[in-house]
C-alpha cells in the first residue's frame, strides 16, 4: 500500500482530469489518488469511474451530491484518507498549475527533512507564477503579505493549495471545526497547524495558470479570505486567554 495519498478536489476537470492521474501514476514514487467530486456537469466523475479499471486499488472516488465548496472538500478526503490509515496527505488543484513532478519534493520535505507540513510555496524564492496577468499576481501577492502581518506566519505563500501534511497534523485538528470554505480555507489550516507548533516548510515550487477549464474564482472568495483572516486571528487570541 502507499504510504501518501493525493487529494484531488474537481468540479468541471473533464479536459484535465485523465491527463493529471496519469502523469502522477507515472512518477517514480507510487502515490495514490482520491477525487473528490461535487457533482460535475462534465461527467468528470465518470471519467475518472473509466480509469478506476486500469489503476485499480490506487484511484479512488468519492461523489458529493453538488458544489460545495473546496474546503469542505479537502475535508471530505482528509477525514477519508485517516480511515483509510494513509500516512502522508497531498492537496492538489486539478487543472495542472501544480506540477506533479513536485509531489516527490513535497514528500521529502515531510519523510526525510522532518516538516510536518510542506507547502509548495509560489513567493519563497521571489514571484515564480506564470501565464497570470499582472494584476491577479498582485493581488495573490499581496494577499499572502496581508495574511503574514495579520497572523504571524512565517510563511510566504499562505494561500498556497499545493500541500503535504503528516497524518499526525490531520488527526490533531479538529476538522469539524474548520470554518472557511473557499481559499481562506487554505488560510485557517496552516494557521492551525502554526498555532499548534507544527513545523511548517516553503518548497519553492513554479506554478502555471490553467489552460483548460475555467477558473473557480470569484470576489465572494476573496473577501472571505481578507475579512476572515482578522476574525480568526482575533478568536485565537481570546482562546488563548
Amino acid at each position: 500500500m502507499s504510504h501518501g495519498i493525493i487529494i484531488i478536489p474537481t468540479y468541471n476537470e473533464i479536459e484535465n482530469i485523465e491527463r493529471l492521474i496519469r502523469n502522477v501514476f507515472s512518477l517514480q514514487r507510487k502515490f495514490h489518488i482520491l477525487v473528490v467530486d461535487d457533482n460535475s456537469p462534465d461527467h468528470t466523475a465518470a471519467k475518472v469511474k473509466k480509469l478506476q479499471s486500469e489503476f485499480f486499488g490506487a484511484l479512488f472516488l468519492e461523489e458529493r451530491r453538488g458544489k460545495l465548496g473546496l474546503g469542505s472538500a479537502y475535508i471530505h478526503g482528509f477525514k477519508w484518507a485517516l480511515a483509510h490509515e494513509y500516512e502522508y496527505v497531498f492537496e492538489m488543484d486539478a487543472d495542472f498549475s501544480h506540477n506533479p513532478n513536485d509531489l516527490i519534493r513535497l514528500y521529502n520535505a515531510c519523510s526525510r527533512k522532518g516538516a510536518d507540513v510542506a507547502i509548495g510555496s509560489r513567493y519563497a524564492t521571489g514571484v515564480n507564477v506564470i501565464n497570470w496577468p499582472m494584476s491577479r499576481v498582485l493581488l495573490s501577492w499581496l494577499a499572502s503579505k496581508y495574511v503574514r502581518v495579520i497572523t504571524g506566519m512565517n510563511i510566504h505563500d499562505t494561500t498556497a493549495g499545493f500541500i503535504c501534511y503528516k497524518r499526525k497534523v490531520l488527526e490533531t485538528l479538529d476538522l469539524d471545526k474548520i470554518q472557511f470554505v473557499g481559499y481562506a480555507f487554505q488560510i485557517e489550516m496552516k494557521f492551525k497547524a502554526h498555532i499548534l507548533n507544527f513545523k511548517i516548510v516553503e518548497v519553492p515550487v513554479i506554478f502555471s495558470d490553467r489552460t483548460k477549464g475555467t477558473s473557480k474564482m470569484s470576489s465572494g472568495i476573496i473577501s472571505e479570505a481578507v475579512f476572515g483572516v482578522i476574525n480568526m486571528k482575533l478568536k485565537s487570541l481570546f482562546n488563548k486567554r
